[in-house]
């Protein structure tokens, strides 16, 4: 996060950017995923369909379409999310652990929009209509085959409620 906020404003600074190229290795070498559950990667396959129907970068798509996702699951894995706001996010403080998980989304966001990047459809400047948001889930459904190996077990209505959330200004919690 720190290199890719120094590429932001310093474009051309080798040593952040071999440290971002090495975490992108790192990352799709798959060697973030030991020692763990393997990981969710929801996120990506919301993102995939995004992609495949607007032309967007991956990177842009993954920001744009995260925090609706993270959102939209995170009460169903509460204590994974405190711990990415604790220990990734550097969120601290005696609030509730919802309250940390939020913080966590939120601060998220913010280091989203420290490197340019968007939280939504409308920064992203796309604008699916609810034609396409339906085509996207249901491709991202089979695309999964039907396993979704997310924090929460999503079906083809979670999918479309994420990318309504995402195609939103603002946010709302699920209830």
């Amino acid at each position: 996060m720190k290199n890719a906020q120094i590429l932001h404003k310093e474009p051309q600074n080798y040593e952040a950017r071999a440290e971002v190229m090495w975490a992108g290795s790192i990352a799709h070498n798959d060697l973030t995923g030991c020692g763990n559950d393997g990981g969710d990667f929801m996120s990506h396959k919301l993102e995939h369909e995004l992609g495949g129907i607007f032309d967007v970068t991956h990177g842009a798509g993954l920001a744009a379409i995260w925090p609706s996702w993270a959102r939209y699951v995170y009460r169903d894995c509460l204590p994974r999310f405190v711990q990415f706001a604790k220990n990734v996010m550097g969120v601290t403080g005696d609030e509730s652990e919802e309250e940390i998980a939020i913080q966590g989304i939120e601060t998220m966001e913010n280091f989203y929009h420290s490197i340019g990047m968007p939280i939504n459809f409308h920064e992203l400047g796309i604008h699916p209509n609810k034609q396409e948001i339906r085509e996207m889930a249901e491709h991202c459904y089979t695309a999964s085959g039907n396993h979704t190996d997310s924090a929460k077990e999503l079906t083809v209505d979670d999918m479309v409620k994420i990318y309504l959330m995402a195609n939103q200004t603002e946010y709302y919690i699920k209830e």
